[in-house]
């Protein structure tokens, strides 16, 4: 049975294909793509004349306030684009956008004219309007033209028309050679504009890169504060009173038997409170049941104390540890927020590896309403970022609770 609601094959040849049922759904799915992208050229017009505005009615301070309208619209459009453009084409193209954060009303649109990315928006607008709908029309067109010709030949039953039939009955097979080519040199195009050039995608990614080694920093020297602080306040301190009765009792031991006797009990208890303490610090760095039984055990091992049903499922290698051990934690808390906030009845961990990346998911039944920017969930993600990991929540209000991670972490 054909599963007509399945998303459309990425493009990434060009070759015709096998002409099969598969490849009928592909193209018909790319055609309503390519469709709704040359119907995207209406606002394109108008964001660009719009632009053009702001920019010539800056001086006269209108142009301020038109642009607080005017580029958040681009912005939300070229996203759209973005993300069409990145489906068809398996890949990532995220905005790189200058930060406006504190600017004011008038400082932010000066920091936008100066954005590369928003300029890169406005000459995007103008090919959405030229070439691309060009691109993305020609395969509907190719689609409708002999329904189009016969409807005038039955009409006007004319010579023109029944050569303009005969013409558009080979427009089907055009149809199925070029629709691939079209729809993806469109993506390509999107892709090629909007994602901006090698080097900018490199500065932006030193950039993230930088900011993700400072969180890393910061998170590893608050590990060690809070290592340190563990071992003085519990370990070292009960280590310390056990030398001290150790020696009360080596002083009693000849006058008052009984009495050292009690000392070394209590130093005896002592010390496997020390230990405990011990324990609980190493496990905070690495879990004994990460160590022991692999990712796949030491996630099993976090689901059995949660006290509402886990579902686990694990289909992945040996990982290297510490993309293991931060995968670990991340599910660690993904599932005491479950227990915390939630209200859920179920919750379900899902693990798999690709060949590229550990992909986690974690999720439940529960209320819904989860806050990305919360503690916890901001906390995994600069866990993840270490990585080059990313993080999503999806948590309507009363539709539970799904986060989705992605560890980049490719197979030897």
């Amino acid at each position: 049975m054909t599963d007509w609601a399945a998303m459309p094959s990425p493009i990434r040849t060009v070759a015709p294909g096998p002409v099969d049922e598969r490849g009928l759904v592909d193209r018909v799915r790319w055609s309503a793509v390519g469709l709704a992208d040359f119907l995207l050229f209406v606002p394109s017009v108008v964001l660009f004349v719009l632009s053009l505005l702001c920019v010539g009615l800056g001086p006269l301070g209108v142009g301020f306030a038109l642009a607080h309208l005017v580029v958040p619209a681009t912005e939300r459009l070229s996203a759209l684009h973005r993300r069409i453009a990145g489906d068809l084409l398996s890949d990532d193209l995220p905005a790189a956008y200058a930060d406006t954060d504190g600017r004011g009303f008038l400082g932010t649109p000066l920091v936008w004219l100066r954005d590369p990315a928003r300029w890169r928006d406005v000459g995007h607008l103008a090919f959405s309007m030229s070439g691309g709908a060009v691109l993305s029309g020609l395969p509907a067109l190719l689609l409708v033209a002999p329904l189009v010709h016969l409807g005038g030949f039955v009409l006007q039953r004319t010579a023109v028309w029944g050569l303009l039939l005969a013409v558009g009955l080979v427009c089907p097979l055009v149809w199925w050679l070029v629709t691939p080519a079209l729809i993806r040199a469109r993506a390509l195009a999107d892709r090629g504009i909007l994602a901006g050039g090698r080097v900018e995608r490199l500065e932006q990614r030193v950039a993230d890169v930088e900011a993700t080694r400072t969180e890393s920093l910061d998170h590893s020297a608050a590990e060690v504060r809070r290592i340190e602080r563990d071992l003085h306040d519990g370990a070292q301190a009960r280590i310390a009173a056990v030398g001290m009765n150790v020696g009360l009792a080596e002083k009693l031991l000849a006058t008052d038997p009984a009495a050292a006797a009690a000392l070394l009990r209590e130093a005896r208890e002592t010390t496997v409170s020390a230990l405990e303490d011990l324990r609980s610090v190493v496990r905070g760095i690495h879990p004994p049941a990460l160590a022991d039984r692999g990712l796949a055990g030491g996630i099993e091992a976090l689901a059995l104390p949660i006290p509402l049903p886990v579902t686990v499922t694990v289909d992945a290698p040996a990982l290297p540890p510490p993309v293991e051990s931060a995968a670990y934690f991340a599910v660690a808390e993904c599932l005491a927020n479950t227990v915390k906030h939630a209200g859920a009845t179920r919750a379900w961990v899902r693990v798999r590896h690709d060949g590229r990346s550990l992909h986690l998911v974690v999720g439940d039944d529960g209320v819904g309403g989860a806050d990305p920017s919360g503690t916890g969930l901001a906390g995994v993600a600069r866990r993840l970022a270490a990585f080059d990991g990313t993080l999503a929540v999806d948590s309507p209000a009363g539709g539970g609770t799904v986060v989705t991670m992605e560890l980049p972490c490719p197979l030897p």
